[in-house]
């Protein structure tokens, strides 16, 4: 069972990654290409609009690979400035208590990470729609950016066309908001820049990149994929309906410490489905997980058998047999558990 109730809402949609279940869940999606077996044929060629431009309409989840628990897990030490990697340390300790998903406020920058979204293309402006009630929209009419905008939680945004990827650029941020579980903060001076591409009817290739140099760097790119949702719609969500989960935020990890001896019995390689997990320690002593390539991250000691996931926010269970030999893992979120078994 997951202890760490703070960060039960925010885990949802990253480690589960599935679309919610909505009204009309069985309803098929008009004009969708379909196999003889009545199913969406996912490689058909991408829909075009009445301009020719690939059309990028319709229900998308994004595969975010990790990022949306640690969106800086490709930048190497001293890509970000000492104030920002503190303050993410700091937020990572007190279990993400004042995270804005915690209390019921907006996901920022990396929102379509987050959560289902749904894309509606027209003429002069592309809308995004996230089930929690975000939305942005993207004008294509040829306005520039606000030169001085009022800040907001999803910033402002305009595109263009690069052949048959869609360009957008947005700025206007507010500095409140998260960019990933793990805490890393932004300032009003962030710009982002997406690129969206869509490969085939089912397909969709996203790439994001960052500027905001004061609290990085330099700039840098992720890239992730979106898989088409057909047949189905967005279900509303409202956090602050029957929200209980607030009272129970707990702020801090206590100060555990696990011997190396008992430390080195966890060590090895673990399997779930869809997951690989390497457990190592580091050269200073600390256990470490690195789950399908992603890079290593510390795992906090809880008690001397669990220890806390802070990209996702999730607790990592060790399990012995009678010999006393560690076996398999659990690894608990909010929505559930995965067994993991030692190779």
């Amino acid at each position: 069972m997951n202890k760490f109730p703070a960060l039960a809402a925010m885990v949802m949609c990253w480690f589960l990654g599935g679309p919610a279940t909505a009204q009309w869940l069985k309803y098929p999606t008009p004009g969708i290409p379909r196999n003889a077996d009545g199913k969406p044929n996912l490689i058909a060629p991408p829909p075009k609009t009445s301009d020719g431009k690939p059309d990028l309409s319709g229900i998308w989840k994004i595969s975010a690979l990790g990022y949306g628990g640690n969106i800086t897990s490709d930048l190497k030490p001293g890509d970000i400035l000492p104030w920002a990697e503190a303050l993410s340390k700091q937020r990572v300790n007190n279990l993400a208590s004042d995270a804005p998903r915690s209390h019921c406020l907006p996901d920022g920058p990396t929102n379509s990470l987050l959560e289902l979204q749904k894309v509606i293309q027209t003429p002069g402006l592309v809308a995004i729609l996230s089930e929690s009630g975000v939305f942005r929209q993207v004008f294509t009419d040829g306005r520039p950016l606000p030169q001085d905008p009022n800040p907001s939680w999803q910033g402002y945004s305009i595109g263009h066309w690069d052949g048959d990827t869609l360009v957008v650029e947005t700025a206007g941020f507010n500095d409140k908001s998260w960019l990933d579980i793990n805490g890393h903060p932004h300032t009003e001076a962030l710009r982002i820049t997406e690129r969206y591409r869509r490969k085939d009817f089912g397909h969709m290739q996203l790439q994001m990149t960052f500027d905001d140099p004061k609290t990085f760097t330099r700039i840098w790119s992720i890239t992730v994929d979106g898989n088409l949702v057909p047949d189905t719609e967005l279900l509303e969500y409202v956090c602050n309906e029957n929200e209980r989960d607030a009272q129970h935020l707990v702020g801090k990890l206590s100060d555990v410490k696990v011997a190396p001896a008992i430390l080195s019995k966890y060590v090895g390689t673990y399997h779930a489905t869809g997951r690989d997990m390497e457990v190592t320690i580091s050269d200073s002593g600390a256990l470490m997980i690195n789950i399908n390539g992603r890079g290593p991250v510390e795992l906090p000691a809880v008690s001397q058998t669990s220890f806390y996931y802070s990209a996702l926010g999730a607790e990592i269970d060790f399990f012995a047999d009678a010999q006393g030999k560690v076996t398999y893992l659990i690894f608990a979120v909010a929505e559930g558990e995965a067994k993991a078994e030692r190779k």
